[in-house]
């Protein structure tokens, strides 16, 4: 009779490359991005940390603080981060790994793994575990950053997460890693002076 609205029609889900096992024997050969909420509570909102973990030498390459993490900023994020490991002419590239947020599920996030030539792979639901350096890296940095502040502006929170993203690649201690800071053993395996057993992850 007409009389009911055009019923809404679904959109196709992107086809999702579950992460598997890998065995990784050196830096840039696997990438792990999350997003990370923080709060200020000074202007009662939240804000944003997207951050892109090398799995291999922990080092926070590159991490994106702000107001808002669209898709885009993701995209800006990872191309940074391949930009400092000098990843965006090279044959060989990383795989990257994320959970199933809208940012990494969206077409802007495919199409620029596309572009850059890189293999993306999501973990299934509630499975952070396979997502477990990225995930103890945001745990670090809640216990040692954002958990200590009450923040009154944003320009304070950014301040301080992106000293302690210096603190923690530069200073702090890795026992993972034979008890180095992130970008001093990531430095010894470019010299060939440091090496891990392989990680299976």
């Amino acid at each position: 009779m007409g009389v009911l609205r055009p019923q809404r029609k679904l959109k196709p889900r992107r086809p999702r490359k579950i992460a598997r096992n890998r065995e990784i024997t050196a830096p840039n050969q696997l990438l792990e991005a999350d997003v990370k909420y923080g709060y200020v509570h000074g202007q009662k909102r939240f804000f944003f940390v997207v951050s892109i973990l090398d799995v291999y030498d922990r080092s926070a390459i590159h991490s994106h603080i702000g107001l808002t993490a669209t898709s885009d900023q993701v995209v800006a994020a990872l191309g940074h981060a391949l930009w400092k490991r000098q990843l965006l002419s090279s044959s060989q590239k990383p795989v990257i790994r994320t959970d199933n947020g809208p940012q990494f599920t969206s077409d802007t996030f495919a199409a620029a793994c596309a572009s850059y030539g890189l293999e993306h792979e999501r973990i299934p639901c509630a499975t952070p575990n396979l997502n477990a350096h990225i995930e103890a890296f945001h745990r670090i940095l809640e216990d040692e950053c954002l958990g200590l502040y009450e923040f009154a502006t944003f320009e304070e929170a950014y301040l301080e997460v992106a000293s302690f993203m210096r603190f923690y690649n530069e200073v702090r201690i890795h026992s993972a890693i034979d008890y180095l800071a992130p970008s001093e053993f990531y430095s010894k395996t470019q010299s060939n002076t440091a090496k891990l057993p392989t990680i299976r992850f």
